[in-house]
C-alpha cells in the first residue's frame, strides 16, 4: 500500500508524467526487443533482438546521423547467433559497453550461464569483446551490468542457495581489479527477485525491478532507491504512468535527455512475448524530494 500512496502523492503535487511513449526505430523488430542503452552523447544505441522468445538473443545497433537512427544492425560482438547476449550498457563515459554472454569462458568449460562481459570504443568501433574475470563471474548466472564512474559494476545474481531467487550485487573496481561481489542488502534485496540494476554514476540512485507483491501493479514494477549516507532508502514505486499490468524490466537512466528508457513484456501463449522499448521524461529527484 506504501507505493500505491506514494504515486498518488505524487500526482497531487503535480510531478506524474504523461504515459510512457514507444522508442521506435525504422526496421526495428517491433514486439521482439528489449534493454535498450544509449550513449551519453546520444548518438549510438544498443538493444536486445528476442524475436518474441529467448531461444536467440542477439544485440543490435544502430548510429544517429542527422538526427535520425539508421538502420539496425547486429552488433559484430553478438554475430554468432550460437550464442546468447543480452542486457548492453553503456559506462558513464561512453567508452566501455557490458552485456552478457553465455559463449564458452577459457579454462571454464562447465560454465554454461551468463557471464559479464565488455568491449572497447575504438577508434574504427568497438574492440574484441573480453570476458571480465572469475571473480566478478561464477558458475552461477550474472546478468544486467552497470557501472558507476569509478568502474565498480551492480548486476543481478542468482543466488546459489535459493534464498532470494536472485539479487542485486556490487563488485568494486580497486587497482585495476574487480573485487569479490557483495550482495547491497535490505531494503532493496529481498526474499522475492530483485534484478536489472540501473545505477546512478555517482551512486546516488538506482532503478531496478521487484516481484514483491505488496504495493505492485504488475508481475514486474519497476522501483527507485536512493543512497543516503552510505545506506539506501527504501524503494519506491515509480507508478502508474511506468508501471503497469505487464512487466516492465530494463531500465535506463539518460542523464542529458532526462529520459528513463525501459522495457515492457506481455506473455503470450507457447512461451512467446510481446517485448517492447519505451521512454518517459524523468527526473530521479522527483522520486526524493516530494
Amino acid at each position: 500500500m506504501i507505493f500505491r500512496f506514494l504515486f498518488l502523492f505524487a500526482t497531487v503535487c503535480g510531478f506524474a508524467q504523461k504515459n510512457a511513449t514507444p522508442f521506435e526505430i525504422e526496421g526495428i523488430n517491433k514486439n521482439g526487443v528489449f534493454g535498450l542503452t544509449i550513449s551519453p552523447d546520444g548518438k549510438e544505441a544498443f538493444w536486445v533482438n528476442s524475436n518474441g522468445g529467448r531461444d536467440t538473443l542477439a544485440i543490435m545497433q544502430s548510429k544517429k546521423v542527422n538526427e535520425k537512427w539508421q538502420k539496425p544492425e547486429i552488433a559484430k560482438f553478438s554475430e554468432n547467433l550460437t550464442w546468447k547476449n543480452i542486457d548492453p550498457m553503456f559506462s558513464p563515459d561512453g567508452k566501455t559497453l557490458l552485456f552478457q554472454s553465455n559463449r564458452p569462458v577459457e579454462g571454464k568449460s562447465d560454465r554454461k550461464r551468463f557471464d559479464i562481459w565488455a568491449v572497447k570504443k575504438v577508434n574504427n568501433g568497438w574492440s574484441q569483446e573480453y570476458h571480465l574475470g572469475n571473480t566478478i563471474n561464477t558458475d552461477d548466472s550474472e546478468s544486467f551490468a552497470s557501472m558507476t564512474k569509478d568502474g565498480s559494476v551492480y548486476f543481478m545474481k542468482e543466488n546459489p542457495d535459493g534464498k532470494g531467487k536472485s539479487d542485486i550485487y556490487v563488485s568494486r573496481f580497486v587497482k585495476g581489479e574487480f573485487q569479490t561481489p557483495i550482495n547491497i542488502g535490505i531494503p532493496i534485496n529481498t526474499i522475492e527477485r530483485e534484478s536489472n540494476p540501473f545505477i546512478a554514476p555517482d551512486e546516488s540512485f538506482i532503478l531496478y525491478f521487484t516481484t514483491k507483491p505488496e504495493g505492485s501493479f504488475g508481475e514486474i514494477d519497476l522501483l527507485i532507491s536512493f543512497n543516503e549516507n552510505g545506506k539506501w532508502s527504501e524503494p519506491k514505486n515509480l507508478g502508474s504512468k511506468i508501471n503497469t499490468t505487464l512487466a516492465e524490466f530494463c531500465p535506463f537512466y539518460h542523464k542529458k535527455e532526462k529520459r528513463l528508457y525501459f522495457s515492457r513484456q506481455k506473455n503470450l501463449p507457447n512461451k512467446r512475448m510481446e517485448e517492447n522499448l519505451f521512454f518517459i521524461d524523468f527526473d530521479p529527484k522527483d522520486y526524493k524530494n516530494k
